[in-house]
């Protein structure tokens, strides 16, 4: 028998995926600064630090359910697994991106000018 809860977090799992996905691809879109203002650079600033932040706070949450279901509260495991892996997959994807943009200064700055 399928446990909804599992399903529902399988679900929060694939939308915070998909969320992790568009924020890429918008920064892709940073907006181009005017009149010597740093908008665009603060915004994508902004847009880093909250992704870090999330998943900061994925790595906290999961920490603090894994540490509860060790002293023995009513956790289930799959919430624990689950958390782990959200936190786990949300830490990649911030990996994968740190190195893309990484790959893409490099060759910014091995352009002839």
């Amino acid at each position: 028998m399928v446990n909804p809860t599992n399903i529902a977090n399988v679900e929060s799992v694939l939308s915070q995926i998909r969320q992790y996905q568009a924020e890429a691809a918008g920064a892709a879109n940073i907006p181009a600064v005017e009149s010597g203002k740093t908008q665009g650079v603060s915004a994508f600033a902004d847009s880093i630090k909250g992704a870090v932040q999330e998943v900061n706070e994925a790595q906290r949450v999961s920490k603090a359910m894994r540490s509860a279901y060790e002293r023995g509260e009513n956790i289930p495991l799959t919430d624990v697994v689950m958390s782990m892996q959200k936190s786990s997959l949300a830490f990649e994807a911030t990996l994968q991106i740190r190195n893309k943009v990484l790959k893409a200064y490099e060759e910014i700055m091995n352009m002839p000018v």
